[in-house]
């Protein structure tokens, strides 16, 4: 009975084990992501075709928050691809919720159904039941910003200042 606990308490705390967090400067991850339309998206081809990419995590599709951050990006959305910033949103709800998610907020970008965690793991955003809210800016394939906290009503007032900054360099 003991060795079966310790065996169940190491599954589960294996389930909570993941990479640390990119951090400015590391390699974006070449992974690749079912979409909302059930496609996949490789994310080193969106990497080469704008200046910027945008992968943001979201706890989980149809929340206030996860709401609010979404609705940021798509209200800003025109300012965004003038600065050359393609969008990805990531979550692990199923590629059904965030379709639905998606159509109800009129999203301009993809929303990722990474129920595996391959995208999240890659990036090493925290996950168990959901990811953590995290953004990660990328730029020749590497990271030039990362928000480990997320924002969500601001998320695209953020990315528009840290381009603004980069500008100015």
């Amino acid at each position: 009975m003991k060795t079966l606990f310790l065996i169940a308490s190491f599954l589960g705390l294996a389930t909570l084990v993941h990479a640390e967090p990119l951090k400015v400067g590391d390699k974006a991850p070449l992974v690749a992501g079912t979409t909302d339309a059930g496609t996949t998206l490789k994310f080193a081809d969106v990497y080469g075709k704008q200046a910027y990419t945008l992968v943001y995590f979201y706890p989980k599709a149809y929340t206030g928050g996860c709401t609010a951050q979404g609705c940021s990006l798509r209200d800003s959305y025109d300012a965004l691809t003038k600065k050359g910033v393609a969008v990805i949103g990531v979550s692990l709800d199923t590629v059904e919720a965030q379709k639905g998610f998606k159509e109800l907020n009129h999203f301009q970008f993809p929303l990722i159904s990474d129920l595996d965690k391959k995208v999240t793991n890659a990036f090493g955003v925290p996950n168990g039941n959901v990811a953590q809210r995290s953004a990660y800016l990328i730029k020749d394939g590497k990271i030039i910003y990362a928000d480990y906290k997320g924002t969500t009503d601001k998320q695209a007032e953020v990315i528009l200042q840290v381009i603004a900054d980069l500008e100015k360099k």
